[in-house]
């Protein structure tokens, strides 16, 4: 989302500057490729470059295709084949083993179905939404682009020049239900082309429980992920908005004060930080019956142990499936000493934990590093 919300930005400036642009977005990779379907990058007709497309080879060349959908106005496919190493088509020698399909789309600022102006929708929203995007790799057919945005329901949020199909909702519905993006086949104006049916969970929301000095490194790596960072504490000395400006909140509260100050979705975690054993408990006692996947507890392994002792003297019987989300010590094996390494570790720990990955060195990894995009048709 954050790659999103960045080209959203560079849009709503080239807008108001009056130069014009064009979004390139990866809808289909065959074998390897440094990015996956669904990543996207703004340019401007001024050489100005938002996100990224690849690790930097494709960018030259699809500045140049880029232009040439601005200057005639249209949608473009291009194809980057980097399996031989002798082809030199595009005058780029990537080495990554793969091919690569790019949409260009045209934007048009005073079209209120641009694909941007469909992108806006996914800005600051807590649900779960789905992006479709069409395209036909016989590159002297129309080329659609985005063309849906639709929720967790498949009701529209936004629509592009009347794409709407059985079809597209039913995917857009799938997508949701299984979590993961996949390409499809559906049919338009009479003719089959491909659908990048993308799922899109809403930003990552980190509840610190806690500001001591060691939060701040946590707030800024959170911040240049772009997740939406509050810190909670309950002093006054310390809970204030000044020490974290990267943060989006900063709350003083007590314990039963900060319990009504949280809002809890599956994509929302939390790192318990406050060297203060009963503040931290009774927020431990409140966030294990939420939907949240991540609980982080700060300090030594007795500390965490005698917190669910505790709970259960006082009736309060806790779950393994409970316990499963309760990750104490916090972070990752990494070796890490300062509070600017534990905040890495911190946050890699919640990124696996949120991807369904083990967090291990890819060097072990016997699968694929990228979960492959299916095509479903």
């Amino acid at each position: 989302m954050k790659e999103i919300n960045d080209i959203i930005s560079a849009y709503h400036l080239a807008t108001f500057e009056n130069i014009r642009m064009a979004l390139a977005t990866v809808v289909k990779v065959e074998g390897s490729s440094y990015r996956q379907p669904g990543a996207r990058m703004l340019v401007t007709e001024d050489g100005k470059l938002t996100g990224a497309i690849s690790g930097g080879c494709l960018e030259g060349d699809a500045l140049r295709k880029a232009l040439l959908a601005i200057h005639q106005q249209q949608n473009k496919l291009i194809t980057y084949d980097t399996s031989d190493e002798g082809n030199t088509e595009f005058g780029v020698q990537l080495g990554c083993n793969g091919i690569v399909h790019i949409l260009f789309e045209y934007i048009d600022p005073a079209d209120p179905g641009n694909p941007i102006a469909l992108l806006q929708q996914l800005e600051n929203s807590r649900q779960e939404m789905v992006i479709v995007t069409l395209f036909s790799l016989e590159h002297r057919d129309k080329q659609p682009g985005t063309v849906l945005i639709a929720d967790a329901e498949g009701k529209n949020i936004a629509l592009n020049k009347g794409y709407h199909t059985k079809d597209i909702v039913q995917y857009a519905l799938s997508a949701k239900e299984r979590k993961e993006s996949f390409l499809a086949k559906v049919e338009q104006d009479g003719a089959l082309c491909e659908a990048l049916i993308e799922y899109r969970p809403p930003l990552v929301a980190l509840y610190i429980i806690g500001a001591g000095n060691d939060v701040k490194p946590l707030v800024e790596l959170a911040d240049i992920l772009g997740w939406e960072t509050t810190v909670i504490d309950g002093r006054a000395t310390h809970a204030l908005p000044q020490r974290f400006p990267k943060a989006k909140k900063v709350i003083l509260a007590t314990p039963e004060q900060a319990i009504t100050e949280i809002h809890c979705d599956p994509f929302t975690v939390f790192v318990l930080m406050t060297h203060n054993y009963h503040y931290d408990l009774a927020l431990l006692k409140f966030l294990i019956s939420t939907e949240t996947r991540y609980i982080g507890s700060l300090g030594p392994k007795k500390k965490l142990q005698r917190m669910l002792d505790e709970m259960e003297t006082e009736g309060s019987m806790v779950t393994e499936e409970q316990k499963a989300k309760i990750f104490g010590p916090v972070g990752l094996d990494i070796g890490a000493e300062t509070s600017e390494e534990i905040a890495l570790s911190i946050i890699s720990e919640i990124k696996a934990v949120l991807s369904k990955r083990q967090g291990g060195s890819l060097r072990f990894l016997t699968t694929k590093i990228h979960h492959e995009i299916r095509n479903i048709s």
